[in-house]
């Protein structure tokens, strides 16, 4: 994803050299303003126009907001067809799994909720028509590759969906049932989701994965407790990190 401020992104790829000359394809992982923010001046590094965007058509769904309190609503402004054309980018919207980069990746697409314990945030809604409703975030999706001996990594971008729900769906759809890493936001934080963090941490470990890599959304505690309770599986992540997966 792109990050929050317009800019944000595109400073720490500066600071850390890296080379975006490269890029083949680019996936939004869903439509809220914290992952889109810097898509326009990321994509000016990458230097190429009509460079393929993979996306849910929901994550362009407008009059989103987060019911902070009773009272209190915060506005999330829309991704638009504006910011997009802006950008240059080539955009695909999808809502099935698609392979990307001749099959190296897959774009995971709308993941069926079926867990019993991973229900979304309660405080996301939006106005259709006039009228209140709360968002699933259908646009939440993640991407997908099969490290070849090791099995899969799954990267999130929020987890929406449950971050169970996202690996058990890569699974399915990818019929590879070993599971190498789970990464990226895990969206366990606040008062909203401290009874999923608990079946979530037992769920991870039923995956079996070799590596857990908790950031971005998860919380700073639920990210201590998957260490305590995974210690030999947890990584630590923050901006500037560098891992390398290999076969």
């Amino acid at each position: 994803d792109f990050g929050f401020s317009a800019n944000g992104a595109s400073i720490n790829a500066d600071t850390l050299g890296a080379d975006l000359s490269g890029v083949e394809a680019m996936v939004l992982s869903h439509g809220h303003m914290d992952h889109f923010g810097g898509l326009v001046q990321l994509a000016k590094r990458v230097g190429k126009t009509n460079v393929d965007l993979f996306l849910h058509p929901v994550a362009l769904r407008e009059h989103r907001y987060i019911k902070a309190e009773q009272d209190r609503k915060l506005s999330l402004p829309p991704l638009t067809r504006q910011k997009l054309d802006a950008a240059n980018v080539s955009v695909t919207e999808s809502r099935n799994p698609r392979l990307l980069l001749d099959g190296l990746l897959l774009f995971l697409g709308e993941i069926p909720r079926r867990t019993d314990f991973e229900k979304g945030s309660p405080r996301m809604l939006y106005f259709d028509k006039g009228e209140e409703k709360w968002d699933p975030v259908e646009d939440d999706t993640a991407v997908v590759a099969n490290v070849r001996g090791k099995g899969l990594v799954i990267l999130s971008g929020c987890a929406h969906a449950g971050i169970i729900n996202t690996v058990r769906y890569a699974i399915e759809v990818t019929g590879i049932d070993r599971v190498f890493v789970v990464m990226g936001g895990f969206h366990l934080t606040g008062k909203d989701f401290e009874s999923t963090v608990a079946p979530t941490i037992a769920a991870l470990k039923d995956l079996k994965p070799a590596h857990v890599v908790p950031a971005h959304c998860t919380g700073r505690n639920p990210v201590m407790r998957i260490e305590k309770e995974m210690p030999a599986e947890f990584l630590l992540n923050m901006s500037g990190t560098k891992m390398i997966f290999e076969a």
